[in-house]
């Protein structure tokens, strides 16, 4: 199934009446479901149109998540670059606040929210928000009370796009409205979310939709 109208509004986010934030899941892996090196480096997935598309669906979210590990490897800036609209909010989570004062991110136009359940230090980069949120018996944030403070921060929709086990973590605890797949049409043996999902029940996509996109296959569903 090919989009007929532009992409923003394709794959634009619903809202959810209970006030929490809508959750879209977005991130590529290769053909033996890869998202990252064996050392957890980012590897180059996406093709043009693909990468053009993950820039339009993050310029329809109010936020964007990810990792600590992923600011710790990869240095991103998380910001639209390859269509115009405005930056989501970056957050990320960060249990034990590892964050790096050397990191990209400080420099976001929006600032850097973290979310963690250890207690601030006496001083943070003026750029970083603390999110304290209720801590899980493993010690690792609470992503049902994080997303009940982004909805009250005026988040109605959250960009999700790693890393493997931030992902596998969402999808766990059910709390995925969507999920966008990039698939790239290689092997590349490194590590996906295969190495971090533990789940007791399958989690299907009950209406997946497959289209072409350059070099890549887009691949989608609402699990709502």
């Amino acid at each position: 199934m090919t989009p007929t109208v532009p992409v923003t509004e394709f794959f634009r986010p619903q809202l959810c009446g209970d006030g929490l934030p809508f959750v879209t899941v977005s991130y590529a892996q290769s053909l033996d479901g890869c998202l990252a090196s064996h050392d957890h480096r980012a590897l180059a997935l996406s093709g043009q149109a693909s990468m053009t598309l993950t820039h339009a669906i993050r310029a329809g979210h109010d936020a964007i998540l990810v990792g600590v590990q992923t600011v710790l490897s990869d240095d991103p800036m998380l910001t639209v670059r390859l269509v115009a609209g405005a930056h989501p909010q970056p957050v990320v989570l960060d249990s034990r606040l590892r964050f790096p004062i050397s990191a990209r991110l400080l420099t976001h136009p929006r600032g850097v929210w973290v979310a963690t359940v250890t207690p601030p230090p006496p001083t943070l980069a003026p750029a970083l928000t603390v999110l304290h949120t209720n801590s899980t018996p493993n010690g690792q944030v609470d992503l049902p009370h994080l997303l009940q403070q982004l909805g009250e921060r005026g988040i109605r929709s959250v960009m999700v796009e790693g890393g493997a086990t931030v992902i596998a973590s969402f999808l766990q605890a059910r709390l995925v409205n969507r999920v966008i797949v990039t698939l790239t049409p290689r092997y590349f043996g490194g590590v996906g979310i295969a190495h971090t999902l533990r789940t007791a029940m399958p989690i299907a996509l009950p209406h997946p939709h497959c289209f072409a996109l350059g070099e890549d296959f887009i691949l989608w569903s609402d699990l709502t």
